[in-house]
């Protein structure tokens, strides 16, 4: 068969699925949604093992930890949310109802570094919705997303639900992923920035990602060992492959040596040897462009790999920069547990700082701060060219919608038309669904009179 049957195939089941539940109401949907995330936490550790074996990156334990944690998040996030015919008024519009309507069929386009909860977190925004969804994992990861499908899908069969509802491509290929990507109604594609430029250059609806390089800055009133703690636990996450993760640690100059000393004390080793630097350098962005062979490695395997000498126990590495944006290569994102440091005199310039970094690399994404400082904090949102600011918390798993902040839970975050994409939010249910609006006449409105609209 080839590829285009095989996938005109696939949107064949695809459809019948998608119409057996676009009468379903609000109960029946959200029962679907529910069970897609409690099997993924309930299976979190098998899951995760198979997941590290055979992409060969990340950390065990945090593929649990993620994949427990973002089942729950965003079912608890989906729970008792309208999605089916009558949504209710639309807030601050006069007159106006919402109706939901499904989209039809989703492509899903999933990487290699979250083949589990990726899969998981679309098939959730989909059905909430009444869509089906055909999910075209990497091939690095097939099998263990495979399994990740079959697990939704017998649950929800258990339910009643129609076969096929979600899907997955069992042999991925560049080809079989563009040809589904031209058969669907819309695509959500998260992955490397060429899947995502594919996805928007399919001819149908797309939501993508844009790079990440998350830059942090620390104000000098912030308890700096507090600080060190949540940086360190972002950074090392899952071996660093979160495009989430913190990057970079902006720091006051005359504060840096206290603050380095507060990461070293919580499992950092810091290197300002320039040799050492430049042997980092040159094993991690060959050519300029980041080493494949690295992304979700260890610590140790990095510094092996640069025969550098690093402390067995070190969680992250932090490396003193040369300059910034494009005058040290090692600005980029770095998918591993390895981090840069610069200083800064004024809270205006540690914000240059980290928008040059970002116009560098991952313009659109995410910056985190450390600050008691209000201002500082709305300064950097201001200035910023970034879709979230996260504050005061770990920003890998905290950029992606925790229970301590407002942020969409999702696995997919917009980057704005900074990162080329669709969205300057995180992804969700609701851009899952078309909206019909009903608009009612309101013969008692008052009418203003051109001097009143004109009025100064």
């Amino acid at each position: 068969m080839d590829n285009k049957a095989y996938i005109n195939e696939m949107m064949v089941k695809a459809r019948k699925a998608q119409a057996g539940i676009a009468n379903y109401n609000q109960e029946q949907v959200d029962a679907l949604v529910r069970v897609i995330g409690k099997v993924i936490f309930d299976n979190a550790e098998v899951l995760a093992k198979e997941a590290v074996t055979e992409t060969r990156m990340g950390v065990y334990e945090d593929k649990v930890a993620k994949n427990m944690g973002k089942s729950r998040t965003i079912w608890n996030s989906l729970k008792g949310k309208k999605s089916v015919d009558i949504m209710g008024p639309e807030e601050g519009k006069e007159g106006i109802l919402l109706v939901a309507k499904p989209k039809g069929v989703i492509g899903s386009i999933t990487p290699t570094t979250n083949p589990i909860v990726t899969p998981m977190c679309n098939a959730m925004f989909a059905l909430k919705g009444r869509n089906a969804i055909i999910v075209a994992p990497h091939p690095r990861s097939k099998n263990c997303s495979a399994h990740a499908v079959k697990l939704m899908n017998d649950e929800l069969r258990k339910l009643g639900a129609p076969e096929n509802l979600i899907q997955i491509i069992a042999e991925p290929s560049v080809e079989l992923t563009g040809e589904l990507m031209s058969a669907v109604d819309t695509v959500v594609a998260t992955g490397g920035m060429g899947m995502v430029r594919a996805a928007y250059a399919s001819g149908k609806p797309a939501f993508g990602v844009g790079a990440g390089n998350v830059q942090v800055i620390i104000d000098r009133d912030y308890n700096f060992d507090q600080a060190a703690k949540d940086i360190i636990a972002g950074r090392k996450f899952d071996n660093g492959i979160i495009c989430s993760g913190e990057q970079s640690i902006i720091a006051p100059v005359e504060k840096h040596a206290e603050i380095m000393e507060a990461f070293v004390n919580n499992g950092a080793y810091y290197i300002e040897d320039e040799e050492s630097i430049e042997k980092f350098r040159n094993v991690m962005f060959p050519g300029g462009v980041i080493n494949g062979k690295l992304v979700g490695q260890s610590v140790q395997f990095v510094a092996d790999m640069a025969g550098v000498m690093v402390p067995e126990a070190t969680k992250v590495v932090i490396l003193k920069t040369k300059g910034i944006g494009s005058l040290d290569v090692l600005n980029k994102e770095k998918m591993f547990p390895y981090m840069i440091t610069m200083t800064y005199d004024t809270f205006e310039e540690a914000v240059q700082l980290a928008k040059t970094n970002l116009l560098y690399e991952g313009a659109g994404h995410t910056t985190a701060v450390h600050s008691n400082d209000n201002a500082h904090i709305e300064y950097a949102g201001k200035e910023l060219p970034i879709s979230r600011l996260v504050v005061n918390q770990t920003s890998s798993t905290g950029a992606g919608g925790s229970f301590n902040n407002g942020f969409n839970p999702s696995t997919t975050l917009g980057c704005g038309s900074w990162g080329n994409n669709s969205i300057s939010e995180n992804f969700t249910f609701y851009h899952l669904i078309n909206i019909s609006r009903i608009g009612y006449f309101n013969k008692d409105a008052k009418v203003p009179t051109a001097e009143e609209i004109w009025a100064e």
